[in-house]
């Protein structure tokens, strides 16, 4: 029987010698002091009791898990203040991290921050695209018909949900196809399966569906070269300060998802013997019914 296949190693490694990792909205909207939990909540909360791991919802856990794999991780972000608090957290732990500006909404800065970093560090071996954005949730419930809803909340949600992610793509993919290797992960919500009406105190979510369409196209195209694409469907409430903070996630905390479990399914999937990748994974908790 022959030996697993192993990812490629890197052939450019950055000046550390570590394979970089790229995290693509790497703090939270339900961080301490994000928007969603000063929207909900009305104010920033206070973090201290709760593990560093969780702090930043998903993206945070998932840089912090490659750092500690060994990845020099660079963490994408519109303001710099907004990442430096995981980024001291990651040096803290004896990682290797640093900022780089990215503006989804701008393909030049896409390109930009994308040729920065493979001029500064070298070519990713895995980006993760893990953007999200609360654009309708604070919308009335009179306003929750799609004639309701701004033109600007909308184009927000396609910049983060569609074109982001294949502007995001042009740029990383060339370089990672010449080498033979890479991932390409992106998160995704359960409103990828199917369109559903938006609700009051919902984003406007159904261009997800575009996000996993992508992903798939992605697939077909670039497997044959190595690079390994997979769409991530997070299916359940995120453990995280604004979230831990919410009435009904205090009383059903079986419902809440570990945001350090979700970032050990990332790093499977980066990791997958080449004979054998996976190209969706959907993470339920077990107390939940899984969205279809």
């Amino acid at each position: 029987m022959t030996e697993p296949t192993k990812p490629a190693p890197p052939k450019r490694p950055s000046p550390t010698g570590k394979p970089i990792a790229v995290v693509i909205g790497a703090t939270s909207k339900w961080q301490a002091d994000g928007r969603n939990t000063k929207l909900v909540h009305g104010k920033a909360l206070d973090e201290s009791a709760l593990p560093v791991a969780v702090r930043w919802g998903v993206g945070g856990a998932i840089a912090q898990k490659f750092a500690r794999e060994g990845y020099f991780v660079v963490l994408t972000t519109r303001s710099a203040a907004n990442a430096r608090p995981l980024e001291q957290a990651i040096v803290e732990q004896g990682g290797d991290a640093s900022i780089a500006l990215l503006d989804l909404a701008s393909r030049e800065s896409i390109r930009d921050a994308f040729a920065g970093i493979e001029a500064r560090h070298g070519v990713p071996e895995v980006v993760v695209y893990n953007a999200g954005y609360i654009e309708g949730r604070d919308l009335p419930p009179e306003k929750e018909l799609l004639e309701d809803f701004p033109d600007e909340m909308f184009e927000v949600a396609q910049h983060v949900s569609s074109r982001g992610p294949f502007l995001v793509a042009k740029a990383i993919l060339p370089a990672m196809r010449r080498r033979g290797s890479g991932s390409f992960l992106i998160t995704n919500n359960p409103a990828a399966l199917r369109g559903r009406k938006r609700g009051t105190g919902n984003s406007l979510y159904y261009p997800r569906v575009m996000m996993r369409a992508l992903a798939q196209v992605l697939t077909e195209e670039y497997s044959g070269f190595g690079i390994h694409v997979a769409n991530v469907i997070i299916d359940g409430l995120i453990d995280s300060p604004g979230t831990r903070a919410l009435e009904w996630a205090r009383a059903r905390p079986e419902l809440i998802m570990n945001p350090v479990a979700i970032a050990e399914a990332y790093w499977y999937l980066h990791t997958q013997d080449r004979s054998c990748w996976t190209h969706e994974i959907q993470l339920t908790p077990a107390a939940a019914t899984p969205s279809h």
